[in-house]
């Protein structure tokens, strides 16, 4: 359970900080998103990096 919640974790994670660099403009990959310059992908980006980083912690028992 512990691998599976770190590679969901990660990926989390990754997807997230894509999300906040596209809703920022610093991020503009790919051309068509419609996320780019889109604050509010950028909270989206926020809050999911966040669960992403919650669940590598759980993934470590919380050490």
């Amino acid at each position: 359970m512990a691998r599976a919640f770190l590679i969901v974790g990660f990926l989390a994670l990754a997807i997230g900080l894509l999300w906040i660099g596209q809703g920022t403009g610093a991020v503009t990959w790919p051309r068509s998103s419609f996320m780019i310059n889109q604050l509010q992908w950028a909270g989206y980006g926020a809050v999911l990096g966040a669960i992403g980083l919650m669940l590598i912690w759980q993934s470590k028992g919380g050490r």
